[in-house]
């Protein structure tokens, strides 16, 4: 299998790009910490030319298995959005995942398989105060997937999300403290007390590229230790 992982330098990226079997093509920002990998193409997903390169980087390699990973968070307070807060986010989370997909697909379709995976998240599922841009880009990835799955369902093409809760990542960790509340604060609230870790994101992933996830297309899987259920 030909792999291609979005935002494979660290974090979820890193573990699912190390996790998983087939030739592996990563992509990132800093080509220091993508030089590990036998293939790899520098790319920042905000910009129209980068994500255009990728797109036929996509296409000459021929690449069957698509992971959109890569992401950006803001917390902020809605008033203090700007025009280009909400253009970038929506562009790296959202419009990058879509392009990538629409030029994997034609490959995709002549071999009659292949698996698309998309990162979302929990803020997409049940929403985050302070992070509403977040929130939307990743809530239109989720439903950018079940449309997507209808669509290529006859091809063999099977498209998910996995929506991660809080991640042992240095994102997510962050992300913790950028809020109100403290880590520790923020454990308390999920059910299992724990953050998620990128291997077990990265455990799902090479489930749902499997033969065995054939039949699992159009689901939004969280993996949250239980944060979607409530407190």
């Amino acid at each position: 299998m030909n792999i291609l992982v979005t935002g494979a330098t660290r974090g979820i990226g890193k573990a699912i790009a190390s996790g998983l079997s087939g030739n592996i093509f990563a992509v990132g920002r800093c080509v220091d910490l993508l030089k590990s990998y036998e293939n790899y193409l520098v790319c920042d997903l905000a910009k129209k030319d980068d994500l255009e390169k990728l797109g036929r980087y996509i296409e000459e390699n021929k690449i069957d298995v698509l992971v959109n990973n890569a992401g950006e968070y803001i917390y902020s307070p809605i008033e203090n959005t700007d025009y280009e807060k909400l253009e970038h986010i929506m562009r790296v989370n959202l419009e990058a995942p879509l392009y990538l997909i629409s030029r994997a697909v034609p490959y995709m379709k002549s071999n009659k398989w292949g698996r698309i995976v998309n990162i979302g998240s929990i803020s997409g599922v049940m929403g985050e105060a302070c992070a509403s841009l977040y929130s939307a880009s990743k809530s239109g990835l989720i439903g950018g997937t079940k449309a997507l799955a209808l669509e290529l369902a006859e091809y063999g093409i099977t498209v998910n999300t996995i929506n991660p809760g809080w991640v042992d990542t240095d994102m997510g960790n962050s992300s913790a403290n950028d809020g109100e509340w403290t880590k520790e604060e923020v454990v308390e609230c999920i059910p299992q007390k724990r953050f998620v870790s990128p291997d077990e994101i990265a455990g799902m992933v090479k489930y749902l590229i499997s033969d065995e996830a054939k039949g699992v297309t159009g689901q939004s899987i969280n993996l949250c230790a239980g944060l979607s259920v409530g407190f």
